[in-house]
């Protein structure tokens, strides 16, 4: 612990046991999470929970995803420092502010004005840089930017937007929530020579991916 850095304990002993010890094993993901001080991507009077090993509110219906899910996740994607990587939905920027740490370009596509301001406001708080937000339905992707070698979705949909896989690059992987509203399976897609192959990773609990190529909701009826 430090003046400059108070919960650098915590955020330590969130990423050995809560994650190398559940078996994430990449270094970069690893480095990343310990430098990313995750309580700067909660509402105030949460930062000492920001460290446990669950999912947090942050306003407005959404939530952080528990520290492990998010590792899972990015470790899936197989980074490298040059991918161009898009993120639907953009919650508390934290997503956002690991992928920086391990790509080149992140664009992040955020459904609701209110949680993309303070996602921003978040990321220059923690001093995170190359991350460009965007308001809009995520479901539809980001067509100017395409196409990406990764595509991480921190929302449940029935199924995989279409849209996401077209803007998906040769050898790109996809990894999304997919099912019911309640819970859903994560899956990982690769994409080899204009096909997609399609892996399971397990059982997770995430918020509605809502938009045209997602789930119905204000706006999307």
């Amino acid at each position: 612990m430090t003046k400059t850095d108070p919960y650098e304990r915590e955020r330590e002993a969130m990423v050995e046991h809560q994650i190398r010890d559940r078996g994430i094993r990449d270094e970069r993901v690893l480095a990343a999470m310990r430098e990313v001080p995750r309580h700067l991507f909660v509402p105030k009077g949460y930062e000492r929970a920001a460290y446990e090993d669950r999912p947090l509110p942050i306003g407005e219906g959404q939530t952080i995803s528990q520290p492990y899910i998010v590792a899972v996740m990015t470790e899936q994607l197989g980074l490298a420092p040059q991918d161009r990587v898009l993120e639907i939905g953009s919650g508390s920027g934290y997503q956002a502010a690991l992928l920086a740490g391990l790509a080149g370009t992140v664009i992040s596509i955020e459904r609701l004005e209110g949680v993309a301001e303070q996602a921003r406001e978040n990321l220059a708080r923690a001093g995170v840089t190359g991350v460009r937000i965007v308001v809009g339905d995520g479901t539809e992707g980001y067509p100017p930017e395409a196409p990406y070698d990764a595509i991480i979705v921190t929302a449940a949909s029935p199924g995989v937007p279409e849209p996401l896989i077209e803007q998906l690059a040769e050898g790109g992987r996809l990894i999304a929530p997919i099912g019911p509203r309640d819970c859903q399976d994560l899956v990982k897609l690769v994409k080899r020579e204009g096909k997609v192959e399609t892996i399971p990773l397990g059982g997770v609990c995430f918020v509605p991916l809502i938009g045209q190529f997602g789930w119905r909701g204000e706006g999307f009826r």
